[in-house]
Parts: structure tokens; sequence; C-alpha cells
């Protein structure tokens, strides 16, 4: 019962910060909550004792992807909501229905599926300890191109900002003035 009770207060924790994560109106605040939805779902994981990936979407996406989306939006001064105007298109109703249906659809999939009549298999033991042995014995060359691959890519996002700021353009000079100052210029009218 205890255990029960734990898990509906992450999962409405982890629900009302998802839900937060689509309704605020500031980047930040949004990439934030999603953060915090993130870190839901590794303590869902946790509490189901799945070690492993509970301690990787702590690792990749608390820790690496809503850090990078925060810094994405930093790094490219996204547009920010004016006061007064609406962020949301004038037809939400047709995509509440949209969801609506697919939810539908993925509902009676799942409840007609043949395999929720089979009996569920044994958990599988697979302690992280052991797990972190074979990523760094047998897997360390996919592990380590995992890490170069993000690396350039965190890189490369940090060039293309930098490349875009630098297109500004500059404001065009008088074609009277050109090589005298500014003063000599309005003086040449």
């Amino acid at each position: 019962m205890p255990n029960d009770i734990a898990f509906y207060l992450i999962a409405a924790f982890t629900v009302a910060f998802a839900a937060a994560a689509m309704t605020l109106r500031r980047l930040v605040h949004c990439a934030l909550c999603a953060a915090a939805a993130f870190a839901g779902l590794a303590m869902i994981y946790l509490q189901l004792d799945a070690e492993f990936v509970g301690f990787a979407q702590l690792l990749v996406y608390v820790g690496a992807i809503a850090i990078l989306i925060v810094f994405a939006i930093l790094l490219t001064r996204g547009d920010e909501v004016r006061p007064g105007h609406s962020q949301s298109s004038p037809s939400w109703m047709a995509g509440v229905a949209v969801a609506a249906l697919m939810l539908a659809g993925m509902a009676m999939a799942i409840l007609l599926s043949p395999s929720l009549q089979h009996p569920a298999p044994s958990a599988a033991v697979a302690p992280v300890k052991q797990i972190g042995g074979e990523l760094m014995t047998r897997y360390v060359l996919p592990l380590e191109m995992a890490g170069v691959l993000l690396t350039g890519a965190l890189l490369g996002a940090v060039v293309i900002a930098m490349h875009e700021e630098s297109d500004v353009k500059q404001p065009a000079r008088c074609p009277a003035s050109k090589g005298a100052e500014p003063d000599e210029a309005m003086s040449l009218r």
C-alpha cells in the first residue's frame, strides 16, 4: 500500500510537470519543467527496480538532453511570446480531437493484444554493476563513439548559433560617403 501511494505521488508529479512543459509561455520554463518530468520518470523506473534504466534516464535525459535544450534556447535567444498574443492555434479543438482519436486507437490495440492473455515473464536480473562492467569491457568502443558524436553535435550547435549571429547585416552606408566620415557626408549634401 505505501508503495502504491508513492507511485501515484510520483506519477502526479511527472504528469503535472509534463503538462506545465506544454502550457507555459516562456521557453526556458518549459525546458526546466520537461527536465523535472524526466526526473519523475527516472524515479518511477527506480521504484520499479529498473536501476539501470532509471540511472540512464537521469544521466541522459535530465543531465544531458534537458541541459542541452536550455543551452540551445539561451544560445539562440528564441523569440518569446509577446503579451497579448496567443501562442495556441485557433483550431486547437482539431488537435484535441486528433489526440483523443490517437489515444483511443492505441488503447484499443493494447486491450485487444493477444500478449495480454499470456502470463508475465519472470523478472530479468541485470544489476547495474554487471551492465557497467559490460559497457566498460565489451562495448567500450561504441560507448566512446557515442560520447564523441554527442560532443561533436554540441560543438556544431554552438558554431551554428555563432554563425547566425555574425550574419546580421551591418547598416548600409550612404553612397556619397565612401571614405568620408559621417559629418563630412552630411556636409556634402
